[in-house]
This record gives C-alpha cells, sequence and structure tokens, in this order.
C-alpha cells in the first residue's frame, strides 16, 4: 500500500510536468539522524519510584538506500520525491536512572515531496538549490523490547500472561532543503542534500490494548543524502 501510494504521486508528477522538463533520478545512501525530544515517561516515573520529569526517550540514527526524483520545469524551478528503504529504529530511555533503556524498535517511511529553486541554472556544471516541501511519516513493524518487557515484569505491572506492545501514530510536517548537483557528463553527476524535516509522533505502551504510558515524541530529523545522479 505505502509503495503504491508512491507510484501514484510519482505518476501524477510525471502527468503534471511538461514536456521539456529535465528528469533525473538520484541513487545513494540516506542517513536520518534523529534532533530528538520527548515529554516525560511520567507513568513509568511513579511506578518506578523515579523523580519526575527526569526521563525522556530518544531515536537512534539509521542509514539506507535513497532513491530520489527530481522534474526540472523551468530552468529555476524543480520538484522532488525523496524515497528510500524502510528505516529501522530503536527507541532508548533517557535519563540518569535508567538510561539506555530498551523500549522497542520501529520502522518508518518518510516520503517528502519539495519545491526547489535553483539559483545558477545557466551554469553547466555547478548547481546549488534549496527546497521547500511537505513529509508524511508513516510507523510501522512497532515492537516491544525485552528490556522494558523485563523491567515492567520487575516492577509488578505486568505478568508473563500480559501482551504488551508498542504504537506510534503516523506524522505530517514542513522539510526544508539545501544542496546542489555536480555534473560529470550530459547524463551522470552527483546529488548532495541535506534537509531539516518536522516529524512529530506520539508513542503508547500499551499492555492486552491498553495504553499504560504514552509519550510525545519530536524526531525532527537532519536528513542527508550523497549519491549519483542520473538526467535521462
Amino acid at each position: 500500500m505505502k509503495t503504491t501510494l508512491s507510484l501514484v504521486t510519482l505518476a501524477a508528477l510525471l502527468a503534471a510536468a511538461p514536456a521539456s522538463a529535465d528528469f533525473a533520478i538520484n541513487v545513494g545512501a540516506i542517513t536520518v539522524a534523529p534532533d530528538d525530544s520527548s515529554s516525560n515517561l511520567n507513568v513509568i516515573e511513579q511506578v518506578a519510584g523515579l523523580p519526575a520529569g527526569s526521563t525522556t526517550v530518544g531515536v537512534n540514527t539509521n542509514t539506507q538506500l535513497g532513491l530520489t526524483f527530481d522534474y526540472r520545469i523551468n530552468p529555476n524551478w524543480a520538484v522532488q520525491l525523496i524515497a528510500a528503504t524502510p528505516f529501522s529504529h530503536d527507541i532508548k530511555v533517557k535519563g540518569p536512572a535508567i538510561d539506555g533503556l530498551k523500549v522497542g524498535k520501529t520502522k518508518h517511511l518518510p516520503p517528502t515531496l519539495l519545491a526547489q529553486y535553483h539559483f545558477m541554472p545557466q551554469h553547466q556544471t555547478f548547481d546549488p538549490f534549496v527546497g521547500v516541501g511537505l513529509n508524511y511519516t508513516v510507523f510501522f513493524d512497532e515492537k516491544i523490547d525485552g528490556q522494558l518487557e523485563g523491567a515492567l515484569d520487575a516492577l509488578n505491572v505486568t505478568t508473563a500472561a500480559d501482551t504488551v506492545s508498542l504504537k506510534l501514530k503516523s506524522s505530517y510536517g514542513l522539510a526544508l532543503q539545501a544542496g546542489v548537483n555536480i555534473k560529470l557528463t550530459d547524463s551522470l553527476g552527483i546529488h548532495a542534500m541535506l534537509s531539516k524535516i518536522d516529524i512529530d509522533t506520539r508513542g503508547r505502551v500499551q499492555v492486552n490494548g491498553s495504553t499504560i504510558q504514552s509519550v510525545n515524541v519530536n524526531i525532527d530529523p537532519y536528513v542527508a543524502m550523497i549519491g549519483l545522479r542520473w538526467t535521462l
């Protein structure tokens, strides 16, 4: 379903682009580096006897295969769709008492559509640009880690018969971008970009389907990509 939505978006862009537009594909390594913050784990703090406001959660960095599509609508303006293989992140507690306790893990897809302004369209080799657009992030394959399950058992919050799960809400947000395309031949070049994306979610730890802890997480990652560029 997620792949189908991306293909539909791509097809719509193709249909909307004029016949003279340049089409390029960029393939390379893309990294999501969270600049994260979150609300406190207030319920966990109460049950574990920890100081109020002493714990938050964090998300680790992950690198995947990036695949982006560019449409040069005119010399100065282009549209880019950012896609990638699914990112995988570990979620851990941050705080002096139980720092590093593994909460769980999740995968996500963050397709992002941007309008780009190119500063030097007349330059044949060096093509810097900036962009602004919208991001949609969908989380899936969420899993609770055994460390959290063990901690909940030790605190008598759960028993071995209980089912503990993790749910994350999808996110919509703005994206800003800066980058450069460097032409090597008529059809081959280098693509490099850095984006800042607004990704906010609500995580819920559930026991037998009922939420026992809810936390707001601002992931807000820097997304960097470098790769090869093919112009068609």
